[in-house]
């Protein structure tokens, strides 16, 4: 009975590999081709010719002139009124009431409290409000701009950006726990970014290598092994 029953594992071995075998390859095989390559060169981003950073420039208008150094501009209804958030040449992004041309001053930890407790399920739950400057935010947001971290009761932490007076990411535990999982898939635990270098490609070119070998063993018969012998009588 117990050789019957190993005997039937390993034909169902057998079947399950035939039936798993086939998408492992393919995993691996694709895998291996997407990581061949940096994903910069897959988007073309090699192919790009730089141009030196022009200020924008709009005659006439108090929102953005030559003396502003202007790299960027776009218009968001906030708090029911129309304002510019204006990006300089060097990152730095304010914000100005279009209708007065006025400066609207950064937002402060209240009004970030306040942005995430109406925006976000939740967020009337906020347990601290961090500051961080653009050159040390935290590891789960990785933007160069300066936010505020405002952690709820249930581990979701949220950045309002300080300049944009926007919530400009969310930030849960699994989100978190999927970020470390993204790393160790693309074993890349520092910046979780690079899908392409050599230990990537080496270990898919390996897993590539055992599937397809363990491919061709399927085919191979296994010989029936001889009876044992009766024990004498």
């Amino acid at each position: 009975m117990k050789l019957l029953s190993m005997c039937t594992l390993a034909k169902w071995h057998i079947w399950l590999g035939w039936l798993v075998g086939v998408p492992i390859v393919m995993w691996l095989a694709t895998g291996l081709f997407m990581v061949a390559r940096p994903i910069d060169e897959v988007r073309g981003n090699h192919l790009r010719i730089e141009s030196e950073a022009i200020p924008l420039k709009m005659p006439g208008s108090s929102l953005a002139t030559e003396e502003a150094n202007l790299r960027e501009m776009r218009i968001v209804m906030q708090g029911g009124r129309a304002v510019a958030v204006l990006t300089d040449m060097d990152g730095i992004v304010t914000r100005v009431d279009v209708a007065t041309g006025a400066a609207i001053p950064p937002l402060d930890a209240a009004a970030a409290r306040a942005l995430v407790a109406a925006q976000i399920v939740g967020g009337d739950k906020a347990e601290r409000v961090t500051l961080f400057p653009a050159d040390r935010t935290p590891f789960d947001f990785r933007r160069p701009i300066a936010v505020w971290q405002v952690q709820l009761a249930d581990g979701t932490n949220v950045y309002v950006g300080q300049g944009t007076g926007e919530i400009e990411a969310v930030r849960t535990r699994w989100w978190r726990a999927f970020d470390l999982a993204w790393g160790l898939h693309i074993m890349d635990l520092s910046e979780r970014e690079d899908t392409s270098h050599p230990v990537l490609i080496a270990f898919a070119a390996l897993s590539l290598t055992g599937a397809l070998i363990g491919c061709v063993l399927m085919f191979r018969r296994r010989k029936a092994r001889p009876a044992a012998p009766l024990p004498p009588a």
